[in-house]
C-alpha cells in the first residue's frame, strides 16, 4: 500500500480541479511566462491571476520568482505520478468490485444476458 501525504495530494488535486488553472499549466508547459502575460491571456486582473498561480504553487505544480518588476512562472518540480497511482488504485479496486458483483449475479441468478 502506498502512503499518501493527504495535504500534498489535496493541494495538487485542488490545483488541477479548475479549468483556468489547467489552462495556465498548458501555457506554462510551452515555456516561462510572467503573471502579467498570463493575466492578459486569460483576461483577468493581476490580483486574480496571482491567486490562481498561488494555488498552483501550493500544489507544487508551478514555481515563481521575482525578476525585476515582474514575477515569472514556470512548471514546477511536482510530478503527478503519486496522484496517477492513487487514481489507478481506485480504478483497480472498482474493477475488482465489479468482477465480484458479476460473480455474485452468476451464482444467484444464473447466466444473465
Amino acid at each position: 500500500m502506498v502512503h499518501y501525504s493527504s495535504a500534498t495530494v489535496d493541494a495538487t488535486f485542488a490545483a488541477v480541479a479548475d479549468p483556468t488553472r489547467r489552462g495556465i499549466l498548458e501555457r506554462l508547459g510551452a515555456g516561462e511566462r510572467s503573471i502579467s502575460d498570463l493575466a492578459a491571456a486569460f483576461d483577468m486582473t493581476l490580483t486574480r491571476m496571482k491567486k490562481q498561480v498561488h494555488v498552483l504553487e501550493s500544489g507544487g505544480l508551478v514555481v515563481t520568482e521575482k525578476v525585476g518588476r515582474s514575477r515569472q512562472c514556470w512548471v514546477g518540480p511536482a510530478r503527478l505520478e503519486e496522484e496517477a497511482l492513487r487514481i489507478e488504485n481506485y480504478r483497480a479496486m472498482l474493477e475488482a468490485r465489479h468482477d465480484r458483483f458479476g460473480e455474485f449475479l452468476e451464482r444467484t441468478h444464473g447466466n444473465i444476458q
